[in-house]
């Protein structure tokens, strides 16, 4: 047996079922008293993170052109308080989105049913609505539709209600995304070993997506970016990742696994041969930029406060504008969630909330280097749900 027919054994036998139906229900009713304490009579979800939040009606893996139904833009669902999801759904996705799964009150449009009276009718059987909450990615014909069939209403976005009650992850929560960052800890592991001169860099793309979806993982959670800057540049994502790879060049990795449909997100730099004199040093630096921004997510900093404190090792050795972006942002059902940890963003951090920790050094015609964790904010400091060793890997 291979190492890979290991992995895969164990990530089937891991632990497969996800949210339970009661930690559903739970999130539903903190959201109906988030509702009325906006005055706020309903929210209408499409299809999105928001809606599996909720519910776990599961996306669809995203395709890069539209997959679409007729009626598609009814598709969702209506949440009021104090009762039970109200289901929008054209009949294509009843039949094979659901493969015959009860999920509660359904109303089905068919293909040539009148979508919008059918849409106005399960919007009525809520009552008087004086404001309606939509779902950030909802259709626009829905939104529409919507004001039609509550003229009186006030239509607000409804996603930062949502946000605020995935940002704290439950014991149950966290089990899901450690075991998501491990599928990518074992990838990397599996991976990193194959980077040496002469290797392109879509042959460790496709290595890494292999060993994701060998783990268990369901797709990546976002596009496998896999790059190289300083003396050569080459990208995955571009024809220069068609390019065999030069000697010294340092090769860093940005990709991460779904697990129960919650994400990881994960980044090492692996050097093809001896690297540039200035490599090392910059490595070293770069951990101590990742362990002060860990050190610094504690409850009740700010989330501008953290991303500082890792910035501050980088900007004190006069690298500073070399780390070009954010320390990182949140994670969860989404590979991107509020709050972000940056500049801008003064969020008070809380205890459960998850993130990314990956400060990066891109210094022109030199190197690059960067690093990137899930850690969890706790007190005395952030937890790592990744395990993979932070140390330098040079291929010699």
């Amino acid at each position: 047996m291979t190492s890979t027919d290991v992995n895969s054994t164990a990530a089937r036998s891991a632990d497969a079922k996800g949210i339970s139906e009661q930690e559903y229900a739970e999130r539903r009713i903190r959201l109906g008293e988030k509702l009325r304490e906006q005055k706020i009579d309903a929210l209408f979800v499409p299809p999105s993170s928001d809606l599996e939040y909720l519910t776990g009606l599961e996306r669809d893996i995203p395709s890069f052109g539209n997959v679409h139904y007729a009626h598609g833009w009814v598709t969702g669902a209506l949440i009021a308080p104090d009762r039970e999801p109200v289901y929008v759904l054209p009949r294509m996705y009843v039949a094979f989105h659901l493969w015959g799964r009860e999920i509660g009150e359904v109303v089905t449009v068919n293909e040539k049913d009148d979508g919008a009276a059918l849409f106005g009718k399960a919007v009525a059987s809520l009552g008087s609505l004086k404001r309606i909450a939509v779902g950030a990615r909802t259709w626009g014909e829905a939104v529409i539709e919507l004001g039609k069939a509550a003229p009186d209403a006030e239509l607000v976005n409804g996603s930062p209600l949502v946000n605020v009650l995935r940002r704290i992850k439950s014991d149950r929560e966290l089990e899901l995304m450690t075991h998501a960052c491990s599928i990518a800890d074992g990838a990397m592991a599996a991976t990193e070993g194959k980077v040496e001169p002469g290797v392109t860099l879509v042959d460790l793309h496709e290595e890494i997506e292999h060993q994701l979806r060998a783990l268990g993982s369901r797709l990546p959670s976002f596009p496998t970016h896999i790059f190289s800057y300083g003396q050569h540049r080459h990208d995955s994502q571009e024809a220069s990742g068609l390019e065999p790879i030069a000697e010294g060049e340092p090769v860093m990795f940005d990709f991460g696994a779904v697990w129960q449909g919650y994400c990881s997100d994960f980044g090492r730099t692996v050097v093809a041969g001896d690297p540039h004199p200035e490599y090392e040093r910059c490595h070293a630096i770069m951990l101590a930029a990742q362990e002060a921004g860990r050190a610094a997510a504690v409850p009740g900093a700010l989330a501008s406060e953290v991303n500082a404190a890792c910035r501050a090792p980088i900007e004190e050795a006069g690298l500073g504008e070399t780390f070009r972006h954010r320390m990182g942002h949140g994670i969860g059902v989404d590979i991107h969630e509020w709050p972000f940890i940056s500049e801008e963003d003064a969020t008070p951090l809380e205890a459960g909330m998850t993130f990314t920790d990956e400060p990066s050094i891109l210094w022109d015609d030199t190197l690059g280097v960067r690093i990137e964790d899930v850690v969890v904010c706790a007190e005395g400091g952030g937890r790592y749900l990744n395990e993979h060793s932070r140390e330098q890997v040079i291929n010699r």
